[in-house]
This record gives structure tokens, sequence and C-alpha cells, in this order.
């Protein structure tokens, strides 16, 4: 920098002010519009917050795993700063057996004691009976019991099936299982009879009425037959195949006319749908 009179006396130089912090009316938790960071593994994929709302805002079924995706959020995992490490502030190290029995012995002893099986063992002060004295003979003693003792019955090995209860007697277990075999052939019976009363006919008698007006249809099906079996009757040569079996088929459809009226005219009558 030159020298000049103008730099003897310095100027001050402005403090810049710091403006109000922004701070969005909108809360920061929440998820932009159209996002899709809030509709993993859900049923209702797309987009979320279309209508840009701040409350109430509808993420479909939303589960999100904790720290999946981005991790935790921003200044949540760090350490307090007035939680710093200090001297001494550690955990203590775990006590050894030997401290325990030394320093607190009471953690050591049982709850609950455990009640004694055998009897204890008697102390000094309890002294025992002495100078008995028999003037029996075991030896002889037990030689005579034995020689007037009776012998010993031995059980009977070999089982008399005769003298059983349950001899020549049908057991228990086959008339149980003869009546489930017998309940399941019952069952089995049922539903062929069911199956065969859905598919059978049902049959009915024929009405009067009805009757009647299938013999005068038979009827006038015959003569309509016979008129043209007539118009054929002056011919004295069947040359052709054609003419043979036309003369058959009349002949043969008017004997069947006749049959059917006649099984018409029976007082009962009897109509099988299912024919």
């Amino acid at each position: 920098m030159e020298e000049s009179i103008y730099n003897i006396i310095k100027e001050e130089v402005p403090k810049a002010e710091r403006g109000k912090r922004y701070v969005s009316q909108f809360p920061g938790t929440i998820a932009p519009t159209a996002s899709t960071f809030n509709v993993s593994q859900t049923t209702k994929p797309g987009v979320s917050n279309l209508g840009g709302a701040s409350v109430n805002l509808d993420y479909g079924y939303k589960y999100q795993k904790p720290k999946a995706g981005f991790g935790p959020p921003p200044c949540t995992s760090f350490p307090a700063p007035a939680n710093f490490l200090k001297g001494k502030t550690g955990k203590k190290p775990v006590a050894t057996l030997g401290m325990i029995k030394r320093e607190q012995p009471e953690k050591l002893k049982p709850g609950t004691l455990k009640e004694k099986m055998k009897p204890t063992i008697p102390t000094k002060e309890e002294k025992p009976i002495m100078n008995l004295v028999t003037s029996k003979n075991f030896i002889v003693a037990n030689a005579v019991e034995n020689i007037l003792m009776a012998p010993k019955k031995m059980p009977n090995q070999d089982e008399d099936f005769l003298n059983k209860e349950d001899y020549g007697k049908v057991p228990a277990y086959i008339a149980s299982i003869k009546k489930d075999i017998e309940a399941e052939y019952q069952y089995i019976r049922e539903l062929q009879n069911e199956e065969a009363e859905r598919e059978a006919p049902v049959r009915r008698p024929l009405e009067t009425e009805e009757k009647e007006a299938l013999i005068q249809a038979l009827k006038a099906k015959w003569e309509e037959v016979n008129a043209e079996y007539q118009l054929g009757a002056h011919l004295t040569k069947l040359d052709t195949v054609g003419k043979m079996r036309r003369k058959e088929q009349q002949e043969k459809l008017l004997t069947q006319l006749e049959k059917d009226i006649e099984k018409m005219k029976k007082d009962n009558v009897v109509v099988d749908p299912s024919v």
C-alpha cells in the first residue's frame, strides 16, 4: 500500500448485520410432495403426500424398520458433549470369588436350605449305650429256625390259559372293530341309496286328457302314412331298390303305430321322462 495521509486515520469497517434465521413453515419430519421415500415395504405403493399436507399424512400401510435405508436421523447417534470420558469413571472390574468371600460373604449363602436325607452324625457329647450283653447263641438259634422253617412256595411259572377269565370268548377289540366296520358299511349304503334316489327317474301316470291327445295324434299319423302306402298299392312290380325300401319302411311304421295305439288304450299308462 502506498503511503498517504488518508491512511493515518483508519476507517471503521461496518459490521454485517445478521438477518433472522429462516424457518420453514412446513415441518421437516414429513415427506415432500409426491415423495416415494415413505412407501417402501407397503401394500399401497406409489407416491405419498400428493396434496402437500403437513398433518394427517397417508403413507399407506407403512412398515418401516428402525434405522433402515439412510441410517439414524442426523445428530442422534452422537454422544452428549457434557458426558465426555473421565478418569476413574468407567465400570468397576468384576469382583473375584475371594473378594466376595472376604467382603460380602452373605451373597454366597443359599436362599433356601435343602432338607437333609440322612440323619446327622452324632456329636462327641452323645455317648452310645454300652455293656449290653445277651446269652443268646445266634448260631444255634439260626440253625434251629432254618430247620423248622416251612419250604418257600414258588410261584407257578407255567400259566394255565384254560383257567383264564376270557378263555374261549371273543376279544372285546374284535367286537369294536366289527362295529366300526359295520358303521362304515352302513354309511356307504346310505350314500349309495341317496345317490340312487337322486338319479332315479321320476315316473308319473299319464292323465286321461294327455292320453286321448296322444291317441288322436298317433291315429292321424297312421292315416297319413296309410294314405301314402295306398298310393303305391297298385304297383305289382317293385323294380327299384327305392320302391322296395319305401314300402318296407311304410309297413314297419304302420305296424309300430298300431302297437303304440294299443299301448295307449290301456288303463294305466306310466311315463318315464328319462327315456
